[in-house]
């Protein structure tokens, strides 16, 4: 009788405190990338600076606001595999790159210039079946397979990149006023976390100023999405437009809540995007703190002319944007194209040399 009048305990009682921990509306670089989005910076890709390595095409990107050049390199990989890094041409020290998850010997496929117009580069693997149109002003890339594109770059110029300064108080004896941001205010820079961020007890100094890259990724024709462990969500990816992103940094709690987003015990940068037919991944390799967004565009029909009693229709597909943004290291994402689940998981198993070929 006593056991029967006893509460249950529900897992929602025994998860932890959240607010012990910061949400998305406290993380500085969150803020900072979400604060230019509405001031759509625009990255134009400079052609004639493109050189052809034996494993790599490589050329330079420029904002028309900073006017500083970041260098951008494409790999033909192995098992139908694209990489696109982007790091600063010429970094005041060099930025952070993960040593120790990828195969050290990557099999690397020359890619081939195909012919392009004058404000564009198509790159193939001689194939064929595959191409990477890298356009340049704006800049954005679109992976092509029989003519339509799978995947798409920065098509929503969401390309964010911050460069590293000298030292906060070495550049106020110097009178340097390089990289200042626009609004220089104390309070301003105290906001933003650009030298200095507080979450209750802690601190965390940036000797060289914040370093936070990001980038969207547009999958056509897609609108099922999953992937980015661990989270105790559901198995599918939901749309984060109620302002809570997938969060991808460690926390070993005992108690959490479930279908949330926030992170548990492990963090991995991969997320799959299927629909019938085609299944296509992306590998974000970068270890620093990382937020992800995802939004779903359902198709819809667009009436073309209103002229008549049958009035011309065209059918939009559906899209998910997924828009990726890290504390720190450099731009490395590897494009995984499929077509087939299994195409996938052997793809993404020889880039991080898990056994299954």
């Amino acid at each position: 009788m006593e056991a029967a009048e006893k509460e249950e305990i529900s897992v929602e009682d025994e998860a932890v405190d959240k607010t012990i921990f910061r949400d998305c509306s406290k993380i500085a670089f969150y803020r900072r990338q979400k604060q230019q989005l509405p001031k759509k910076t625009t990255y134009q890709a400079l052609l004639g600076s493109i050189t052809a390595e034996q494993d790599s095409t490589r050329f330079q990107i420029i904002s028309d606001a900073t006017k500083t050049p970041l260098l951008a390199e494409v790999y033909g990989i192995e098992k139908n595999i694209f990489r696109l890094k982007i790091n600063e041409e010429t970094p005041l020290k060099p930025r952070y790159e993960v040593p120790d998850v990828i195969t050290s010997k990557l099999g690397t496929v020359r890619l081939v210039s195909c012919s392009g117009d004058t404000g564009s580069l198509i790159l193939t693997d001689g194939k064929g079946d595959l191409k990477c149109h890298i356009s340049a002003n704006p800049f954005k890339i679109d992976l092509v397979s029989e003519n339509e594109a799978v995947i798409s770059i920065n098509s929503l110029g969401q390309l964010y990149f911050e460069h590293l300064q000298t030292p906060h108080r070495q550049r106020a004896t110097q009178g340097n006023k390089e990289s200042a941001p626009a609004d220089t205010s104390q309070e301003n820079q105290e906001d933003l976390g650009l030298w200095e961020e507080k979450f209750g007890k802690f601190v965390d100094v940036k000797a060289n100023g914040p370093s936070s890259v990001g980038l969207d990724f547009s999958f056509h024709g897609f609108e099922h999405l999953y992937g980015i462990p661990q989270h105790a969500e559901s198995h599918q990816l939901k749309n984060t437009r109620d302002g809570d992103a997938y969060r991808l940094y460690n926390l070993d709690v005992y108690g959490y809540q479930i279908h949330d987003k926030m992170g548990i015990y492990g963090s991995v940068p991969y997320l799959l995007a299927h629909k019938q037919g085609r299944t296509v991944a992306i590998f974000w390799l970068n270890a620093s703190e990382t937020l992800v967004e995802i939004n779903t565009e359902p198709s819809v029909e667009h009436t073309l002319t209103q002229m008549g009693p049958a009035a011309a229709k065209q059918k939009v597909r559906c899209r998910t944007d997924v828009r990726w943004m890290s504390e720190s290291g450099i731009i490395d994402v590897f494009l995984l194209t499929g077509p087939t689940p299994s195409d996938i998981f052997k793809q993404y198993s020889s880039l991080t040399a898990c056994g299954y070929q």
